[in-house]
């Protein structure tokens, strides 16, 4: 196993719990090297790190912006950032000021589907106001009994096409690898496996990444079982793309992996913490 989660999310975005008790809950499995990335947002980095410090934890200031591209909503993560960067923090405040609004009409969606007044229910699982999002709503939605778990909520109400979906415009991909390359961090394509798409539009989607700057792509998340552990690590290889690894931790209960273990990279793979300073004293995957 590799004691190395670059992906994972707080209540500053739309995971459960404070960034100090994901740091620590990762820090109790032995993890050796952790980022926090919670979702357009940098504001529990700084408690996150305090407390990785204070447990012998080396810590990397993370971020997962959301992306439009063609027609599909994507995720791109930033590792290694300069959270105090002018340029990432205009455009992660650009991206959170049309949350509310899409909330407002996710709601109105989920009422003309049959289910009225779930706004109110769904602001009180975020604890950050800014950044309420469907994982908020799902959460809510399952606390009334619409739905048993996560996965059955997005799939019957809140996935692309259903009752509760509502499209919004985020970040274009080059403005996304543009603000985590102007903060001096590593862009990375975040759980590709998720993604409904084909061969040729993955390869389309990685020579565009590419040429916009972007490094790296997860090889092994939370949402990935070992068939895409080959597949991206083969696509990896291919393209010249550095491999990272993530748990996508949102909360325990909600079908993504604890944080801070993860399956080790497949062989041949270039991790994306290969040139970072101090990794090597981790005595473990370099």
């Amino acid at each position: 196993m590799l004691y190395v989660d670059l992906h994972s999310h707080s209540n500053v975005s739309d995971g459960m719990l404070p960034p100090r008790e994901v740091v620590a809950r990762a820090a109790e499995r032995g993890c050796r090297l952790f980022a926090l990335t919670d979702h357009d947002d940098l504001r529990g980095l700084a408690a996150a790190a305090e407390e990785a410090r204070a447990r012998g934890l080396r810590f990397v200031n993370g971020v997962e912006i959301s992306v439009s591209w063609r027609k599909h909503t994507l995720h791109i993560v930033g590792l290694d950032i300069d959270p105090d960067n002018p340029v990432l923090n205009a455009g992660l405040a650009s991206l959170r000021e049309g949350r509310d609004g899409r909330a407002v009409r996710m709601a109105e969606a989920l009422a003309e589907a049959g289910i009225p007044d779930t706004l109110a229910g769904a602001r009180r699982f975020a604890d950050n106001p800014e950044m309420i999002g469907r994982a908020h709503f799902a959460r809510h939605l399952i606390e009334r009994g619409v739905a048993k778990d996560m996965k059955a909520v997005f799939k019957r109400y809140l996935a692309r096409g259903k009752p509760g979906y509502v499209a919004h415009d985020w970040a274009s991909l080059a403005d996304a690898v543009g603000w985590i390359r102007a903060a001096g961090g590593i862009a990375v394509i975040a759980h590709p496996g998720r993604y409904e798409f084909g061969k040729q539009t993955m390869l389309e989607l990685i020579a565009e990444f590419k040429a916009a700057g972007g490094q790296g792509i997860e090889v092994v998340s939370g949402s990935h079982g070992p068939d895409d552990y080959a597949r991206f690590a083969q696509l990896a290889r291919e393209h010249g793309l550095l491999a990272s690894v993530g748990s996508d931790y949102h909360a325990t209960g909600e079908g993504a992996r604890e944080p801070g273990v993860m399956p080790d990279l497949p062989h041949g793979c270039d991790p994306v913490w290969r040139d970072w300073q101090a990794v090597a004293e981790l005595g473990g995957p370099a």
